[in-house]
Order: C-alpha cells, then sequence, then structure tokens
C-alpha cells in the first residue's frame, strides 16, 4: 500500500499543470456556490431585518395637501378613530430635521413631537427613567426622550446625561430618557435617529405650520381592510368633506409591504436556487469531462503497470487515492480561500454574506462524487481493455 500512495503522489506531482487546473476548477465551482448561498442568506436575513420591528397591523395615515387647500388631520382625530370597532390603539406625531446640540456638540437629528400612546404602540424597551408622559404632553413641559445613538453623538456616554440640557432650535430641552436602538421606524421616520418630544410643544418650537401624522393599530391582520375602511369614513366624516371632495388624507397599511417583501423574497430565492443548481450541473459536467479525458489518456500507463503484474486492484486504488488526496488539497485551499475572501467582502462591499454550513455541505459531497467516480469509472474501465487495443490507444 506504501509503494501504491507514492506512486500516486508521484503522478500527481508530475503532472503539476494537470493537477493545478483540475484542482481550480473544482475551488472555484465550489466557491462559487457557496458565495451565492451565503449572498442568498444575507439577503433573506436583510428582508426579515427590515420588518422584524414593524407592526404588520399598523396604518399610516398621512395629509395631503394641495395649493388650494391644506390637509385637517390633527390629533383630535384620534378621538374618533378610537371608537372604531375594528381599531386597537391610535398615535399622532409631528416630525421635522431640525438643529440639536449640547455643551460640547451640534448634530442635524430628527424631532418626533409624539403622544404617550407611541410608546405602547412600539412596545419600546427603555433604559432609564421614565416615558414622555400624559403630565408632560398637558403640561406642555420642554423634556426629551434620546435614543443611544443620537447620545453618543451629542454626548460622552460615561456621562451621566439624564437631566442634562440640549438646545433643539434655541430651546432648551431636558433629557428625561435613553432609549437603546431599536431599529423601529414609524413611517419613513427611524426612531433611533430622532428626538422625543411632547407633541404639545411643537407650535413653541417650530416656526412655521405643520402637519400631523396618525399611525393607527388594527385589531389584527384579518382586520386591517376593515379598519381601513372605518378610518377612511370617520376621517371624512370629522373634516366634514363633502361627497365631491376629494380625501385630504392617505391610508397605507403596513401589511400589504410585508406581503410584498415576502413575494419578492420567495422570487428572489428560487432565482437563487436556480442560479446554484445550473452552477452545479454545469461544473459537473465541466469536472466530467476533464477527469475522463485526463484518465483516458492513461490508459497505456494503466496496461504497462499490469504488464509488470500489478494488479487490477492495486491500479484502482492508485487512482482512487489520487482523486482522495486532490479532494482533500482542494478542499483545504477553499477553505483557507473563503475565509480570506469573506471577511474582505464584509468589510469593503455594500452586503454582509452569511454561511449556509448544509450548503456549504452539498457542495462539497456532490464535487467528491462527481470527481471520485469520474476519476475511478474511466481507470476501472481501462483496466478491462484488451492489451493490445489498450497498448494501440
Amino acid at each position: 500500500m506504501k509503494d501504491i500512495i507514492k506512486m500516486a503522489l508521484k503522478s500527481l506531482y508530475d503532472n503539476k499543470l494537470r493537477t493545478f487546473l483540475s484542482t481550480l476548477w473544482i475551488i472555484i465551482w465550489v466557491s462559487t456556490i457557496s458565495l451565492v448561498i451565503a449572498i442568498w442568506y444575507w439577503a433573506q436575513k436583510d428582508i426579515e431585518d427590515q420588518f422584524k420591528t414593524l407592526s404588520v397591523t399598523a396604518i399610516a395615515v398621512m395629509p395631503i395637501n394641495t395649493e388650494s387647500s391644506s390637509s385637517k388631520l390633527s390629533i383630535d382625530d384620534i378621538e374618533y378613530i378610537k371608537k372604531a370597532e375594528n381599531v386597537d390603539k391610535a398615535t399622532a406625531y409631528i416630525n421635522w430635521k431640525l438643529q440639536a446640540s449640547s455643551s460640547t456638540n451640534s448634530i442635524q437629528a430628527g424631532i418626533l413631537w409624539v403622544t404617550p400612546d407611541i410608546f405602547e404602540i412600539s412596545n419600546l424597551e427603555k433604559l432609564k427613567w421614565d416615558y414622555i408622559s400624559e403630565e408632560n404632553v398637558v403640561k406642555r413641559e420642554k423634556v426629551a426622550v434620546l435614543w443611544s445613538s443620537i447620545v453618543d453623538d451629542l454626548f460622552d456616554w460615561n456621562t451621566d446625561i439624564i437631566w442634562k440640557t440640549i438646545n433643539v432650535w434655541r430651546k432648551k430641552i431636558k433629557i428625561i430618557w435613553v432609549l437603546k436602538k431599536s431599529g423601529w421606524s414609524i413611517g419613513p421616520v427611524s426612531y433611533d435617529d430622532s428626538i422625543f418630544l411632547p407633541y404639545s410643544t411643537a407650535d413653541s418650537i417650530l416656526w412655521k405650520s405643520w402637519t400631523t401624522r396618525l399611525t393607527v393599530l388594527a385589531k389584527d391582520i384579518n382586520s386591517i381592510d376593515l379598519a381601513m375602511d372605518e378610518l377612511w369614513t370617520i376621517l371624512r366624516e370629522a373634516h366634514r368633506l363633502k361627497p365631491s371632495q376629494t380625501d385630504d388624507f392617505r391610508l397605507r397599511d403596513q401589511w400589504s409591504k410585508v406581503i410584498s417583501a415576502q413575494e419578492s423574497a420567495r422570487t428572489m430565492n428560487l432565482l437563487l436556487t436556480l442560479v446554484a443548481i445550473i452552477v452545479l450541473v454545469v461544473s459537473g459536467i465541466w469536472i466530467m469531462n476533464v477527469m475522463f479525458a485526463w484518465v483516458a489518456e492513461r490508459t497505456r500507463e494503466i496496461w504497462i503497470l499490469k504488464s509488470i503484474w500489478a494488479k487490477r486492484s492495486d491500479i484502482l486504488n492508485q487512482f482512487l487515492i489520487e482523486s482522495v488526496v486532490l479532494s482533500v488539497l482542494w478542499w483545504v485551499i477553499w477553505v483557507i480561500l473563503w475565509e480570506i475572501l469573506i471577511p474582505i467582502i464584509n468589510d469593503y462591499a455594500w452586503m454582509t454574506t452569511i454561511r449556509s454550513n448544509f450548503w456549504m455541505f452539498l457542495a462539497f459531497s456532490f464535487s467528491v462524487v462527481v470527481w471520485v467516480f469520474f476519476w475511478y469509472y474511466p481507470a476501472y474501465k481501462a483496466s478491462k481493455l484488451d492489451p493490445v487495443d489498450a497498448l494501440r490507444s
């Protein structure tokens, strides 16, 4: 057996270029499969992350302003909306982009004037102190809830910033609470990049007219369409719109976004699966041809070995050892390249690849099966040829 192993290794060493080219194709093949699947898993996770913090029963109510008229959407509409049969919760907010500053830093931040209902709707997790309360709204207190990312921009995190003062458009605001980064958003506005103020303080800080937006939660997914119908009726009546007048608000439910994203994800999954299968099949056929041609070229070598009384099993074992050695070789090389390539992609590309051990194992197993079979089978076939025909070939 030692002699067979030595002959196998010598054969690979004596044909370095052929060994390198065959190994290189396998590396490219499996790397392509693994990279495609890694991108696939990243895309799936990215879609999941975008919608995991989204309340699927949320309905956004946005104002529609025209040159001739402005929307009548306001916080007063909340009282009418809460009476709807298919509505669970509702909140009003105003968003604006203003300059916020501490004693050391200044940033452009999103400002959200909110009612206490927004915290209940979002199921936000607290770090310190308390939420903006109903009392803050009634007393029109200039207090703020900050997110940890905003705090990092304005303060040294080691500093206790509760009850410290920041300036929002030249108005002094006291910080009463800090929230962890959540990934939540309300409409197009990200919570993590915003400063929360009581809704009632908007008129004392903003210098121009603003528009109010509403977020409404339906009781469940099955109630979304019914809730939207109720909202449309209630808001038209509250705004005293005549049948001939167009709506001064727009309704948009989040569930339709989720459905659309899921359909896109399924389409992308199907596309990437087909790409992976095509790469597997095409590469497998290529490897079959390369291996078949390589071993077929060695028919004469096989019969020279037989002429010096080498057993058929010894000859086949030599070819089997060669295929196993090459499989292990390219596997080690590919793993090393994979470990180098993935961090580079994650650091410098716009995407983050995610490994899939299942697909990595599948690509490896499939390639080993193809490699060993189409190395071993031609050798087995050549070993059964008539000596004269084998030497003539």
